[in-house]
Parts: C-alpha cells; sequence; structure tokens
C-alpha cells in the first residue's frame, strides 16, 4: 500500500477527515453513499406517487365510464322494451281502421245486439292499445305539422286558414312519446290574392 492509500483525506480547510470519504471499516455503507440511496428512494418515492394519482384517475375515469354506460343500457332497454311491440301494434291499427270504417257504415236494418258485439270488440282492442301506450294523434282544425300529419290532399279554400288541417282520412298514432303512424290529411289552401 502507498502512503496514500493509508492516510485518511481532509475536507482542506481544517485539516480534519472528510466524514463522507472516510474509509470502510466494516461499519456499513459511507453518508455519500446514503444521502445517495435516500435521493435515489425519494424519486422513486416520487415516480410511485404519481403513479399512484395516474392509476386513481384512471379508475375514476373508468368507473364513471361504466356507470354511464349502464346508465346508457338501461335506457336502451327501457326503450327497446317500450317500443318492441310496435310493429305488432301497428298492424292492428289496420284492424282499428277497418273497425272504425264499419261503424261509420252500419246498415240501418242490423241488428242492434250484433251491432252491440261488434262495439264492444272494437273497444276491447282499443283499451288493450291504451294499455300499450297508444293514442290517437289529435289533427283535425290543428295546423299541418309535418311531424305528426301526412298531406294527401292540399284542397283550395277560403272558409279555413291556411295549412289547417280540413279533414282526416286516416287516423295517426303515438306510441308513448313516439309517432307510431303519422295522420293522413286534407289540408287547406288559401288561394294567393293577386
Amino acid at each position: 500500500m502507498t502512503e496514500r492509500d493509508t492516510e485518511p483525506r481532509t475536507n482542506g480547510s481544517n485539516g480534519a477527515p472528510d466524514p463522507a470519504e472516510e474509509p470502510r471499516h466494516g461499519r456499513g455503507p459511507s453518508r455519500t453513499e446514503l444521502i445517495a440511496k435516500i435521493e435515489e428512494l425519494r424519486d422513486d418515492l416520487e415516480k410511485a406517487r404519481a403513479e399512484a394519482d395516474e392509476n386513481l384517475r384512471s379508475w375514476q375515469r373508468s368507473t364513471a365510464d361504466f356507470s354511464n354506460y349502464r346508465r346508457r343500457v338501461d335506457e336502451e332497454r327501457e326503450g327497446a322494451a317500450a317500443f318492441a311491440n310496435a310493429i305488432l301494434i301497428s298492424k292492428l291499427l289496420g284492424v282499428v281502421d277497418d273497425f272504425d270504417r264499419a261503424l261509420a257504415t252500419v246498415p240501418p236494418d242490423v241488428h242492434e245486439g250484433w251491432l252491440d258485439g261488434i262495439r264492444l270488440v272494437e273497444r276491447k282492442l282499443r283499451s288493450v292499445l291504451e294499455a300499450e301506450g297508444v293514442t290517437p294523434i289529435e289533427a283535425l282544425g290543428q295546423p299541418f305539422d309535418p311531424n305528426l300529419h301526412e298531406a294527401v290532399v292540399h284542397e283550395d279554400t277560403t272558409a279555413h286558414p291556411d295549412n289547417q288541417v280540413i279533414g282526416e282520412l286516416q287516423r295517426g298514432y303515438w306510441l308513448h312519446d313516439r309517432v307510431l303512424r303519422p295522420a293522413l290529411v286534407r289540408v287547406a289552401n288559401n288561394p294567393k290574392e293577386s
């Protein structure tokens, strides 16, 4: 060994040995090594905290996304259940139309008991449709609305305001809050003044 290896290093100002550079004699890591290890652990802790914060934010986003997904699925399920029978109900509306036409043109010589039975069947059919959320669209006398009405005839007249529904050729129906079938209507068309 050289003289240099056996002499302790001094910190230069007072000639005392630098404690950070003391040789190790089985006492453990030096002070410099401990400080470096503490800094490394602080960096690791900061990284771990940042990762934990990001994981928390990610978990919160995932929880919110899942909650929104569940709400959307529940709404879609409710909507699907409400309108699952729309095709069948649309077909039954044709039967209701036939009842309306038949009852509007009853011959005078028909037996009253038989006619009461037909009216009873028609009322039962309407009550079943109402229980499913089917209600008629009021069209007669209303302003024409292309969302609710389908204009079949535009009739020139001055007896009614322009674009007013003056006749209903086929009744329209709502299914809950949606138009199941628009009303087929006649619409007033006032001639323009020249």
